[in-house]
């Protein structure tokens, strides 16, 4: 007799009921042993769903352990929200709802499909899944199904749900509205930064101090152009991800969103945001330049405690300066300079970056050829380094990086 999960029973993850797979599977319970087109049509459901997310092992419960950790649910989202306490009626809920879906999870997936072939899947193509490295131990060691419903808590509390578990980095889309993760996104880490260490030490101890939950400020990162500022702001995330973490890119044209945005952002208590202004200028004091004081301070809506904005520039005010302005008279120069420090000055934590000296630029491409297996002698990367140096715009990380890349196109 083929086992039988009750999936109209569920109280907290009733939505898995809409679930397109899932309620294949309903429709060939019910229709048992005569159910031969139903289970064929679930099949083909979940190999398409396998190869789309790179499912593998037992399909049916990585299936459903998917959609559990990337759909929205009652419980999950809750505990982004608020957490979850012991003791709490919704906790309890969903440990029954656990319990009724044990079954599909204890069982080899031909037990409801007689498709001995799905009981160990390999997909044509294996994708990245923190359910794999994190989650799955966890449910392994469950020894009752209440271990099992707190496992999948577990995860809530520590990745969120949804995009939010998925990705670490993330857009906003004006016309939707929402923050979309970003699939292609090349984290650098921070200990292949080369150089600048007690800029890195600030940045670092301020994003540890935010998500610890203690006082932090918001952060400009000024200076020469190719520094690395914006990678020191992007290795943040792989340092980060773990303590809830995520990274939100804004471009200039959106500042007028920010309040919009942060409200957004609001309702993920559980998780820790930086909104990320790379690159920002201001030709003068017009609307966006405004939306960002305010965002920062000064607006009728505070910004929230899980939000921090980190900008880069190569203008220490942001905004341009005219020699026109300078020349005005006094009373009305004195407003120009307070209107072009007012923004900067928001920023609790300012930090500089200079144009690296002979010996920095020598080590950053040093490091760089060092990963790659390439070793230079001294001479020979002193002459190599400030020869392309001399034929591109000054010593800089970025300048550093493509003569490295040019180096590894052109030689064996």
């Amino acid at each position: 007799m083929e086992p039988q999960v009750n999936l109209s029973s569920l109280l907290t993850l009733h939505n898995l009921r809409m679930d397109p797979v899932l309620a294949a599977l309903e429709d060939t319970m019910m229709y048992g042993e005569e159910g031969v087109e139903e289970r064929s049509e679930c099949c083909a459901a979940l190999i398409a769903a396998a190869e789309n997310l790179g499912l593998r092992g037992n399909l049916l419960p990585r299936y459903l352990l998917h959609i559990i950790t990337h759909t929205p649910n009652i419980v999950s989202e809750t505990m982004e929200r608020t957490g979850l306490p012991p003791g709490n009626s919704l906790r309890h809920i969903f440990y029954q709802d656990i319990a009724l879906l044990h079954p599909i999870f204890a069982l080899p997936t031909s037990a409801f499909l007689k498709a001995e072939l799905l009981d160990n899947y390999e997909p044509t193509k294996n994708i990245y899944d923190k359910t794999e490295d994190f989650l799955l131990p966890l449910l392994d060691a469950a020894k009752t199904t209440e271990d099992y419903a707190e496992a999948l808590l577990t995860f809530y509390a520590r990745y969120g749900y949804g995009d939010m578990a998925s990705y670490s980095v993330f857009r906003w889309d004006s016309a939707a509205h929402h923050i979309c993760g970003i699939d292609h996104f090349e984290c650098p880490r921070m200990k292949d930064i080369i150089g600048y260490q007690h800029q890195k030490e600030q940045l670092i101890r301020n994003t540890r101090a935010f998500v610890l939950g203690k006082p932090s400020n918001h952060v400009l990162l000024v200076g020469t152009r190719g520094t690395g500022k914006s990678s020191a702001v992007k290795a943040l995330v792989s340092e980060y991800e773990e303590n809830g973490l995520r990274l939100v890119q804004v471009t200039k044209e959106q500042l007028r969103e920010l309040s919009t945005i942060m409200n957004e952002l609001r309702r993920y208590a559980g998780r820790k945001f930086i909104i990320f202004l790379d690159d920002l200028s201001f030709e003068d004091s017009d609307a966006e330049f405004k939306a960002v004081k305010s965002a920062i301070e000064g607006s009728v809506s505070s910004c929230p405690s899980n939000v921090r904005i980190y900008a880069t520039s190569n203008r220490r005010h942001l905004i341009r300066e005219t020699w026109r302005e300078r020349e005005q008279d006094e009373v009305y120069r004195d407003d120009n300079i307070n209107e072009t420090i007012s923004l900067s000055d928001r920023f609790g934590l300012i930090i500089q970056y200079h144009t690296p000296d002979q010996e920095e630029y020598l080590a950053i491409i040093d490091h760089m050829l060092t990963q790659k297996g390439i070793h230079l002698t001294p001479e020979e990367l002193r002459i190599a380094g400030l020869r392309w140096e001399m034929t591109h715009s000054g010593r800089s990380g970025r300048t550093a990086q493509q003569f490295v890349a040019y180096y590894l196109g052109n030689n064996k």
